[in-house]
């Protein structure tokens, strides 16, 4: 499947903010079932752009700049996928798989939660493919998708007391409950063509990988409820949210900051879509 993906992140600093740092992972890269045909990323102010690659792989583009009232970043591309039944193949693993047992405050889990995992591994004894397909399926039944009560700072417990979220929280307690049960598991940020036809969506996609032995890592979409295919674009991954992030950064000086995103994700020649923001 070839798909379009244009991403546009815009801030606005009233009064200007003096001087701003901003790390962006949002340039994806090609592996077995991901090809980046063209990809280009534009920014709307003369600032420094530095692109690195961080620890776990992941491009990274820093900005500085300042003093500075209005900023956009956007970029755009072409990537070509093929379903991999969602496993996850020819990526540059730097670390072994057990690092990504660690948790974080944002995948910690509570003593509901704990006891959750522990019933659902019970239940699929050794095998463990089939205890996380058991979890996917759990959280997609046990979490209603809602904007409104849950932040980038909302941790896995936070979310699964209040069993409501976004696709960032079922990521992060499908993480917390599969590293509770033993097995490694990370955070995958990118983007998601839905099967509905609505284009324009408010936000990127999120979902996770827990690597099984024999198969490697594969991807759980939670907030789907599916294992992830070639809708999926992934693009950058972490142990949390904040590994991952489209951006991130920090400023000196300003006022309120305003953030704005916009996404769509289309097939490429597919014609007639629908323009109603999604919420995932």
């Amino acid at each position: 499947m070839r798909l379009r993906i244009a991403h546009t992140t815009t801030y606005r600093y009233e009064p200007a903010a003096t001087s701003v740092i901003q790390i962006l992972r949002m340039t994806p890269g090609s592996h077995d079932g991901q090809y980046v045909a063209d990809w280009q990323i534009d920014v709307s102010t003369d600032s420094r752009l530095d692109v690195h690659q961080d620890a776990f792989g992941n491009v990274t583009h820093v900005l500085t700049f300042g003093p500075i009232e209005d900023l956009t970043v956007h970029v755009e591309g072409l990537i070509e996928t093929h379903d991999t039944g969602g496993v996850l193949r020819g990526t540059d693993e730097r670390f072994p798989a057990s690092l990504f047992l660690r948790q974080t405050a944002l995948t910690a889990v509570n003593p509901a939660m704990a006891q959750f995992g522990r019933e659902l591994r019970a239940e699929s004894g050794d095998d463990v493919l089939g205890f996380l397909h058991a979890l996917m399926v759990q959280i997609f039944e046990h979490m209603t998708f809602d904007e409104d009560p849950t932040n980038s700072g909302t941790s896995a417990a936070e979310a699964f007391a209040l069993k409501r979220g976004v696709c960032q929280d079922y990521a992060h307690i499908f993480i917390a409950c599969a590293r509770s049960g033993g097995v490694p598991a990370r955070f995958v940020s990118g983007h998601f063509l839905r099967s509905d036809g609505v284009t324009s969506q408010q936000a990127g996609h999120a979902w996770a990988e827990a690597h099984i032995p024999d198969l490697g890592w594969i991807g759980f979409d939670a907030a789907n409820g599916i294992c992830t295919t070639d809708a999926h674009v992934r693009v950058a991954m972490g142990l949390d949210y904040l590994g991952a992030a489209p951006v991130r950064g920090t400023r000196y000086g300003g006022g309120m900051e305003t953030l704005t995103v916009k996404v769509k994700v289309d097939q490429a020649g597919r014609p007639g879509q629908s323009q109603i923001q999604s919420q995932e």
